[in-house]
């Protein structure tokens, strides 16, 4: 029988996909046909029903840790912006000439290699020169760097002490305040210090092995000793720190600290001195997002001696800059945060990384680039009325929501109705003015990036907020929510092809990219973002009983997701990653919505054999397409607060015209009951 169920539930899926002949144009359904494999039933794993044929015949490249069609779409944007920031190299002045001169500077490896150390000869002059605590104080608050959107981050660790990001405090959203986040930590997570797992405990041992090898090629003396001195003050801020649980919970992290507050709360060090050399005595309070963290680290000010604190700078300065050291610290650096925690066998092409870098220091300026070339004004105006017919989709969800009062449901129409909502590029571009970039100085260009930002960053402090503000440069194949802005990014590079193309029918379109819109429309509404207002303040909006039952939705998902296990010893954790599957469940919910609406009431078309509500769930599990190497899967889920993309694709279990679509019946795997399927928005 379930044999039986797959044929038929399959056969306008599969009928042209064996015999379909090749004039028959993809982009006609904007659905991958040859990626499906047609011996798997969509009932019991969808995901691998949609993607499998692709997945067999395109293995991880030797230079990545994971896989996809999203790293097909970030290859295709990478090569693109090579050629972009190449043609720039051109330019006699402004931003296209720092483009360029930046770029080829990462790329000159000869200069770097024979330059050594020298580029550091005064910061680690610097830090040998600390002789009290005082100085001390003054280092650690000179190495503060800001953080670019610490509410959307999968990782609130820096290598240094504390991270400075200027965001609307939750209490008043009309002007920037300063936050700081915690930091000090080498390793991806604080889990990788305390954890007994087998894993863990294999990643400090090589972990402190990669320590010493770095002070060693840095010429400095006894570097198995001073590695171990370094180890136990990571290990003892890693106890500090908050978990990765306290990091995502925004009520944690609103705590309101004047500096006075510093030296009752988290005495040892010097926090005016602190505060003096971060440029921060100007301040009248700091949002403290990791408290204890902070206590923490005036412990181990405190308790720990110079020797040990001038050591741990000494490696961090090292390991931060590697990538535009000598190549035996890229090699290094490479070995153990891509080979040895992400299972990656090679290191990327210097043209790849080159690309990377540049986008991190000069994204908005290769962005403009990559923007006026690639992103048409036609695309524009097509996924902005796909964002419109979002809203209004999301927009009736809530009207439809039985167990919503009044009161919450108008609250949540004006959060929709009032989204700040970017699509491909920023209205206004960065000014890149005040940053010098020297021709065959890569430490230099990098360092001084640094210090643009963070100048940047402190003049913000106390001015109006930006609601058009982008985090995204226009090249990244990503999307992001701002909830404290109650904004909305779609940068350009996410709007192509496999997720978007003007050619393709509307089905494959909502269900790729109209989910995306969906997904990030909905995090204004996930278990984090529904905890902020209209204006992005922190602000308790509900009912009581409204927010009992979207609790009690949310847990239901955390639980559903709890139960997918990648490996024996480790699973995904529902509730770190809820807020990420919330948006999903609600932005695909909408996506379809919005599909059907589009066809003004008439029936969907049958295309290559598929029909309508077929293409949109295809193109869903499609854009999901994504795998990783065994130790990066690992990483990700200790770390991250997305699910790994298999089970994200498994969001279709709670909808049920997916069931329709695909005739899902019991004994499928993938089935759920009607009254397990969970109806968030």
């Amino acid at each position: 029988m379930k044999l039986t169920r797959s044929l038929l539930a399959c056969a306008a899926a599969c009928a042209l996909l064996s015999a379909a002949p090749a004039a028959l144009a993809q982009a006609k359904s904007g659905v991958d046909r040859t990626s499906i494999d047609t011996s798997i039933k969509p009932g019991d794993d969808f995901w691998t029903y949609a993607n499998n044929a692709w997945i067999k015949t395109h293995p991880i490249p030797a230079d990545r840790s994971r896989y996809g069609k999203g790293a097909v779409m970030t290859e295709e944007a990478s090569k693109r912006t090579v050629d972009l920031i190449q043609d720039a190299a051109k330019a006699g002045s402004g931003d296209g000439k720092k483009v360029g001169d930046y770029y080829a500077s990462y790329m000159d490896e000869a200069g770097i290699e024979a330059k050594g150390l020298t580029p550091l000869k005064a910061d680690l002059a610097r830090i040998a020169a600390i002789k009290t605590k005082s100085q001390l104080a003054t280092v650690l608050g000179g190495n503060i760097r800001a953080d670019v959107d610490a509410l959307n981050s999968t990782d609130f660790y820096t290598d240094n002490v504390l991270g400075l990001w200027a965001s609307p405090a939750f209490d008043d959203t009309s002007k920037y305040a300063p936050f700081l986040l915690q930091g000090g930590l080498g390793m991806p997570d604080r889990e990788y210090y305390l954890s007994d797992k087998a894993s863990m405990v294999e990643a400090r041992t090589k972990y402190l092995a990669h320590i010493e090898k770095i002070l060693t090629l840095g010429g400095v003396a006894d570097a198995a000793a001073k590695a171990k001195g370094i180890m136990a003050l990571e290990t003892r801020l890693a106890q500090a720190s908050g978990s990765r649980a306290d990091s995502a919970d925004v009520q944690k992290a609103n705590n309101s600290w004047t500096p006075a507050d510093f030296a009752a709360k988290a005495p040892g060090l010097d926090w005016s001195v602190f505060f003096a050399a971060a440029k921060l005595t100007d301040q009248p309070r700091f949002i403290v997002w990791h408290p204890t963290m902070v206590t923490g680290l005036g412990k181990a000010v405190a308790d720990t001696d110079l020797g040990t604190w001038k050591d741990y700078l000494t490696f961090h300065l090292l390991d931060h800059y590697s990538n535009v050291l000598p190549k035996a610290f890229v090699d290094e650096r490479f070995a153990f945060y891509n080979a040895t925690l992400q299972g990656t066998p090679a290191l990327s092409p210097r043209w790849k990384r080159g690309v990377n870098s540049t986008n991190a220091v000069l994204g908005e300026a290769v962005g403009k680039l990559y923007a006026d070339k690639y992103f048409s004004a036609e695309s524009k105006a097509a996924v902005t009325a796909m964002v419109d017919n979002m809203k209004v989709a999301f927009e009736k969800r809530i009207d439809g929501l039985t167990w919503m009062d009044p009161a919450t449901k108008a609250e949540a129409r004006k959060k929709v109705a009032v989204l700040k909502v970017g699509v491909g590029y920023p209205d206004s571009w960065r000014d890149y003015s005040g940053y010098a970039v020297v021709r065959g100085d890569a430490f230099g260009n990098l360092k001084r990036s640094e210090e643009f930002d963070y100048a940047t960053t402190l003049n913000r402090l106390g001015k109006p907020v930006d609601r058009g503000e982008w985090v995204m440069t226009p090249q990244t194949v990503n999307a992001v929510n701002l909830p404290m802005l109650n904004g909305l990014n779609f940068p350009a590079a996410i709007l192509a092809p496999p997720n978007f193309d003007l050619t393709y029918d509307a089905a494959a379109n909502y269900g790729a990219t109209g989910a995306t819109i969906g997904h990030e429309i909905s995090h204004s509404f996930d278990d984090q973002g529904a905890q902020f207002d209209s204006e992005g303040r922190l602000r308790n909006w509900w009912t009581p009983a409204d927010l009992q039952h979207f609790q009690e939705a949310g847990e239901a998902l955390a639980d559903q997701f709890d139960t997918y296990k990648p490996f024996p010893d480790l699973a995904v954790n529902g509730k770190q990653t809820l807020s990420e599957n919330i948006a999903d469940v609600a932005g695909l919910g909408a996506a379809l919505d919005a599909y059907h609406a589009s066809l003004d009431g008439k029936p969907a078309p049958v295309i290559d054999g598929l029909t309508g509500d077929q293409r949109f769930f295809l193109a869903y599990a499609q854009s999901w397409l994504g795998y990783s190497r065994p130790a990066a899967l690992r990483q990700q889920l200790v770390t991250d607060g997305h699910a790994p993309d298999q089970y994200r694709a498994f969001t279709v279990r709670n909808l049920d015209a997916w069931y329709d679509a695909f005739g899902i019946k019991p004994g499928d795997s993938m089935y759920l009951p009607p009254e397990k399927r969970v109806k968030v928005w």
